[in-house]
């Protein structure tokens, strides 16, 4: 099975298991101060941080014009509050003073590399970051790895430590931004609720059969019952 043909069973699997996703609703740039702000760390510090973001400022145009240092105290939650702020008051101003107005639809007119070169040309702005924001808010046929999806991708032997796991995963996925968007999801809720960072529960897991690092684990295990 080729590495392509995998991520496909990959996607089928998780569809089977976790059923399709919920439809995005976001604006393109509250979906950024999001992402933003989710960086290294978990959604329950990432949504505390956004809701106190929004109770402290009349609306986003707002945090463009704040005091970084501002920013960062009422983000704290969230982790790295000064990258954060500094990302967030520096893109936000980017957009507003580059565009008129606080709005990304521009980028709906931009290719997917177009696109990603812009958003990551701003400092703190990752692939990641970038990927999130045009294939959920502009359909463009961009894959976002994170953490989560990192360490499954690994562990399917799909990617070494040493990969830029954006450039070595993109080429082998579909090119149709509803397939991406669930497979970005399903594999972030597999990594939460299955495939942790420590003791993998791949005796629950629906790639278990053709997970390198699953079938590893189970050869292990065996010897070592063999040898008890």
């Amino acid at each position: 099975m080729t590495a392509r043909e995998l991520l496909s069973w990959v996607g089928d699997r998780l569809a089977e298991r976790f059923g399709e996703p919920a439809a995005h609703s976001e604006s393109a740039v509250e979906t950024l101060v999001r992402t933003v702000l989710s960086q290294n760390t978990n959604d329950v510090n990432r949504d505390r941080a956004y809701r106190e973001l929004r109770a402290q400022f009349p609306d986003l145009a707002a945090v463009a014009d704040a005091d970084e240092n501002a920013v960062a105290q009422v983000i704290r939650s969230a982790g790295l509050h000064r990258q954060k702020a500094r990302t967030l008051v520096g893109v936000l101003s980017r957009i507003r003073d580059e565009q008129g107005a606080l709005d990304l639809g521009f980028l709906a007119d931009l290719t997917t590399e177009d696109g990603l070169r812009w958003l990551t040309s701003s400092r703190g702005v990752g692939k990641k970051t970038a990927g999130i924001v045009l294939l959920f808010c502009f359909d463009k046929p961009y894959f976002p790895v994170d953490t989560h999806i990192r360490r499954i991708c690994t562990r399917l032997g799909l990617l070494t430590p040493g990969d830029d796991a954006h450039d070595r995963i993109n080429p082998l996925v579909s090119t149709e931004a509803r397939t991406l968007r669930a497979l970005h999801l399903s594999l972030i809720r597999l990594g939460r609720e299955i495939c942790h960072p420590r003791a993998p529960a791949c005796d629950r897991c629906p790639l278990a059969e053709r997970c390198a690092a699953a079938i590893q684990l189970a050869g292990q295990a065996a010897k070592e019952g063999v040898g008890s």
